[in-house]
């Protein structure tokens, strides 16, 4: 079966990604073995189908197999395939991702998932071009083109020994390591509007109106720790809810599950009995709420002057830099983005 047509959501303009590219079009012709490198939602499984298209395989299979998708037993089977019979509910011979392989490639993710006996097999493949089934005893050979991916540090992993440097000194012949997002600041607006234009496609819209200034603002701020994967469920997401032709995105719905009515649960751990909290020395209270009270007060109007009012120092003391006010408070920008909405206060920092 032929390969299909590759995957077009490599796009960007930043110096990283250029030189990732530049990378992979070196490598790519060379029937070698590549790790892939990089944390979740860089991009991955794109990386390896370009270097499987602009190889001299690129007409023959394209192969892929999640390794954390399954045990050991049965990646052991998907691997290499088995003969009828090598384990209950094996009726019939089954062929194995490296014999679909064949005289092309075949991607690995999860590499850092599969077990010693896993790891023992791939090192023979690489090195001999041969396996057995499960259950088997003839030697398969394939021509397979190998590359694997992961967000592990394999190196430290081999140096622990939870993962063989034989077989990583022979995956290894060349490293394509990703950037992460937030280092591809020029690319974020770019891959935001490509996002944004597909989900208009998707739902009819007849155009999409662009991205507010505050809108602009939350991409260029948050640090996307999904990376291109989480962008794109942002803009995705954020495009449907908007539904407006004709009105620019003003809010990127970041979290989906942020909402006043989120239940939470509160654990504490070691928690104090009554008897003991009665027997404990007394605490002193802290600066902010000494000093004599006048009652009756508004608890409620008095504990929310006092939040905005610590949010407001935090927000100058960060230089109006929500992240760094976050970290500055022990919350998530998620959660402070929350609290500054419930004051209405998300805008006025500027």
């Amino acid at each position: 079966m032929p390969s299909q047509r590759p995957n077009d959501n490599l796009i960007g303009q930043s110096t990283a990604f250029h030189e990732v590219l530049e990378h992979v079009s070196k490598v790519a012709p060379l029937n070698k073995p590549v790790l892939i490198i990089g944390e979740r939602g860089t991009g991955k499984e794109l990386i390896a189908e370009r270097l499987h298209f602009l190889s001299s395989r690129w007409e023959q299979n394209y192969v892929k197999l999640n390794c954390a998708a399954l045990n050991e037993n049965l990646l052991e089977s998907e691997l290499f395939g088995h003969e009828s019979g090598a384990f209950t509910g094996a009726s019939k011979r089954h062929e194995g991702r490296f014999e679909r392989a064949d005289k092309g490639t075949l991607f690995l993710d999860e590499l850092a998932n599969t077990s010693g006996l896993v790891q023992e097999k791939l090192l023979r493949v690489i090195e001999y071009g041969e396996f057995e089934r499960v259950g088997g005893t003839r030697t398969v050979r394939s021509d397979v083109r190998l590359i694997c991916a992961t967000n592990e540090d394999l190196p430290q992993l081999a140096a622990q020994g939870k993962f063989r440097a034989d077989l990583l000194d022979r995956l290894a012949f060349d490293v394509i390591t990703l950037p992460p997002l937030r280092v591809r600041k020029e690319d974020i607006l770019i891959l935001a509007d490509h996002f944004a234009m597909q989900m208009t496609r998707q739902l009819g819209l007849e155009l999409f109106a662009g991205f507010s200034n505050n809108a602009l603002k939350t991409l260029q701020g948050y640090p996307w720790p999904g990376n291109v994967r989480e962008l794109k469920n942002a803009i995705e997401r954020s495009v449907y809810r908007h539904n407006n032709a004709h009105v620019p995105l003003h809010e990127i719905v970041l979290d989906p599950f942020e909402s006043p009515w989120r239940p939470t649960q509160l654990i504490r751990t070691n928690a104090p009995t009554v008897e003991q909290a009665s027997a404990a020395e007394p605490e002193v209270m802290p600066a902010a709420t000494q000093g004599a009270s006048e009652f009756p007060i508004d608890f409620k109007q008095v504990c929310q002057d006092n939040e905005k009012s610590l949010l407001q120092q935090a927000l100058v003391h960060s230089q109006y830099n929500q992240k760094k006010a976050a970290e500055n408070l022990a919350l998530t920008y998620h959660q402070l983005r929350g609290i500054l909405k419930k004051y209405d206060m998300l805008g006025q920092e500027n």
